[in-house]
């Protein structure tokens, strides 16, 4: 293993990010019992046979991707222990350049408790029956991934504070910082807002802080930037770093539900409770995501155009899974808290199925290209113009 590019471990996220999307459209649009939903609570609410066939379609989605995430990170995680013995990755985590690109893997692996806690346990009935008994070695298990993630932030900041890098070479894949810090708080604000014991509740929230309002930080100053890199330069970024232009739409969404969690935390273990602070939390980075995923879409307009698009492979397609998952994800909890109408189910399915084609068509790119799993691609075809 002479190279590895962690960037690769979007393909296990973006399994991960497609399996729970649909629990989140059965948890918040679609009647339920108290708490979390299961399948057998979902199946027992079927008005039609059309309703029927969908849901089974969607727990058919939900059991195929969260098995894909969860072979894919087995696999990546063991390219990623052999490249870490190699001078390539000595040389890559001390770059600033590009060792923010390692936080994808972090980014995945938080997605797991995602996948555990939505996906599998929603149709496994002992681990519906024992969830509270689960929180505890859930807390371990997600304190040893955040002491990880920030362990490997310090260093990353540290290495950008002492060495010296041409700031005007970054693009959007330097926001994988902010990204894997929100994911990891997103997860740990599950935990906290889901939790009955307090001791649990508390801590999981308070470290949810820590690297939550590290990565939101994290995410202002990058995006200034990011944006003065990009107004100083002449075109468009080679085409390799274009599909993370969009990844600031999934970043809102887990940020969003982030805050979302931290209210029900409050009202779990406090009393706390804000009608109006729940649904800003969701309407407002909602409102600004719908805004930037579009601006972001006519920047690619003449992406997609290109004849190479269709006949090329690179690693950084596979961020373009995420932001159409993230935007169905959150448009969930939006029509749950805000606007329940027909338009907005429509924009959530839709959003869901290109997410699913775009990781079809990049996996379908990935084979059809003979591209071998860990190895750094290199584009095909010329530079966009």
């Amino acid at each position: 293993m002479k190279k590895f590019n962690p960037l690769t471990f979007l393909a296990a996220l973006g399994a991960g990010g497609i399996s729970v999307a649909p629990f989140v459209y059965f948890q918040y649009a679609t009647p339920h019992g108290k708490g979390l939903t299961t399948f057998s609570q979902v199946m027992a609410n079927v008005s039609s046979g059309v309703t029927e066939t969908v849901f089974m379609l969607m727990a058919g989605v939900m059991i195929l991707f969260a098995t894909l995430h969860l072979v894919l990170t087995f696999k990546l995680v063991g390219d990623l222990f052999s490249w870490r013995q190699t001078d390539d990755f000595r040389s890559f985590i001390v770059d600033p350049q590009r060792n923010t690109t390692i936080m994808a893997v972090f980014t995945s692996i938080a997605m797991t408790f995602n996948v555990f806690i939505g996906v599998i346990r929603f149709f496994v009935p002992t681990l519906q029956n024992n969830f509270q008994a689960l929180m505890l070695p859930a807390l371990i298990a997600w304190g040893i991934l955040w002491l990880l993630v920030m362990k490997t932030e310090m260093k990353i900041l540290k290495s950008a504070f002492e060495r010296n890098f041409d700031i005007n070479k970054i693009s959007f894949g330097w926001l994988m910082q902010p990204f894997a810090l929100g994911m990891v708080t997103v997860a740990g604000t599950g935990i906290a807002a889901m939790a009955n014991e307090a001791n649990v509740a508390n801590a999981a929230a308070f470290m949810s802080l820590i690297s939550g309002s590290m990565g939101f930080f994290l995410l202002f100053v990058k995006l200034f930037s990011i944006f003065k890199s990009h107004f100083a330069m002449k075109g468009m970024p080679e085409r390799q770093f274009l599909p993370s232009f969009l990844i600031v739409v999934p970043i809102t969404t887990i940020y969003a539900i982030a805050m979302f969690r931290m209210g029900h935390y409050l009202d779990h273990q406090f009393g706390i409770h804000s009608v109006a602070f729940s649904k800003l939390s969701i309407a407002i980075p909602f409102a600004f995501q719908t805004w930037y995923f579009a601006f972001g879409l006519v920047m690619l307009k003449d992406y997609f155009k290109k004849d190479f698009f269709r006949k090329e492979y690179y690693v950084t397609l596979w961020a373009f899974i995420c932001p159409f998952i993230g935007y169905a994800v959150l448009g969930t909890f939006f029509y749950k808290f805000t606007v329940p109408n027909l338009f907005i189910q429509t924009v959530i399915f839709a959003s869901m199925i290109i997410g699913i084609l775009f990781y079809l068509f990049v996996s379908v790119r990935y084979f059809k290209y003979g591209i071998q799993p860990g190895i750094k691609v290199q584009p095909v075809a010329e530079k966009v113009k």
